[in-house]
C-alpha cells in the first residue's frame, strides 16, 4: 500500500540540466528522489513533475507527486527535506492527495514569465539584458496572436515525444516592472519544449522592427521551427503558476 503526496516547491534551474533524470547530468527530479529515498529509509522513491524544464530553466511555483509506502507527518517533511535540499531547492508544503491526483496530467493551466532588462545589473543574474532600443506595444500586439487553440510546431524543438503540438494560448503579454526590467508572461494548458523561449525570442525580433506584427500569424500557420526566430537564452524563464481542480489540489504556497 503506498500514500500519496503532493509537495510545493521553487528551484534556481542554474545548476541544473533541467527537470528530468538523464545519465551523466545532474537534476531536480534526481536531486529530490534522492533526498525522499533517503528519508524512507533508503528505499526508492520516484517523482512526477507537474512538466519538464529544461537546462537552466527556473520554477518559482512547481508541483510534483510521491508515492509513499508510509503516512508521514507533513510538517516534518517539509522541515527535513529543507534540511537536506541544496539551497536552490526549497520545499513550500507537502499535502496528502487522492490517487486521483497527478502533476502533470491533472493540471489544468502552466504559467511561465520570462523577465528581461537594459541596464547592467549584478544581482539580475536570472534575466536577459537587452541592449538595443525595443518597441513593447507592437511586441504586445504581435503576442494577442498567439491566443487560442493553435499548432506551435514553429516554436518547438524538433523530433519530440509529444501526439500533439497543438496548445491553447489563454494569456500572453509584456508587463513593464521598473524603468528598466520587463517580463513576458503566457499562459497555456500545455507547452511544448522550447516554446516559450522561441516565441520570446520571435516577439524580440518585432520589437527590434526586423519582423512585422502580422509575420507572427503567418510563422505560426507554416509549422516549421526554421521560420521562427532563434530562442532567448534559458536564465530568464520561470515557471511560475500551475492550476488544478481544487477538488483534487488545494493550493497553499502564494
Amino acid at each position: 500500500m503506498t500514500f500519496r503526496y503532493a509537495l510545493e516547491l521553487a528551484y534556481r534551474g542554474t545548476n541544473y540540466h533541467g527537470w528530468q533524470i538523464q545519465p551523466n547530468a545532474s537534476s531536480v527530479q534526481e536531486e529530490l528522489e534522492k533526498r525522499l529515498s533517503q528519508l524512507m529509509g533508503n528505499n526508492p522513491v520516484s517523482v512526477v513533475g507537474c512538466g519538464r524544464t529544461d537546462t537552466g530553466v527556473h520554477a518559482s511555483y512547481y508541483v510534483l507527486h510521491a508515492d509513499l509506502h508510509k503516512e508521514v507527518d507533513t510538517a516534518q517533511l517539509v522541515y527535513k527535506l529543507n534540511k537536506m535540499l541544496p539551497d536552490d531547492i526549497a520545499i513550500f508544503s507537502a499535502q496528502k492527495v487522492s490517487e486521483a491526483f497527478h502533476a502533470r496530467f491533472s493540471a489544468t493551466s502552466r504559467t511561465y514569465r520570462y523577465f528581461i532588462h537594459r541596464k547592467k545589473n549584478a544581482f539580475l543574474l536570472d534575466s536577459y539584458h537587452l541592449v538595443s532600443a525595443i518597441d513593447f506595444e507592437a511586441m504586445n500586439r504581435a503576442a494577442t496572436r498567439l491566443l487560442g487553440n493553435q499548432d506551435f510546431t514553429s516554436f518547438s524543438k524538433l523530433h519530440t515525444d509529444v501526439k500533439t503540438n497543438r496548445c491553447t494560448v489563454t494569456a500572453a503579454k509584456w508587463h513593464q516592472l521598473t524603468e528598466d526590467s520587463w517580463y513576458f508572461e503566457i499562459s497555456a494548458d500545455r507547452f511544448l519544449r522550447n516554446m516559450v523561449r522561441a516565441v520570446v525570442g520571435t516577439l524580440l525580433e518585432v520589437g527590434y522592427g526586423n519582423l512585422e506584427e502580422e509575420d507572427l500569424t503567418h510563422i505560426i500557420a507554416l509549422k516549421d521551427r526554421g521560420e521562427a526566430k532563434l530562442s532567448v537564452p534559458a536564465k530568464g524563464l520561470f515557471l511560475v503558476d500551475i492550476q488544478y481542480p481544487k477538488e483534487l489540489f488545494a493550493k497553499t504556497a502564494e
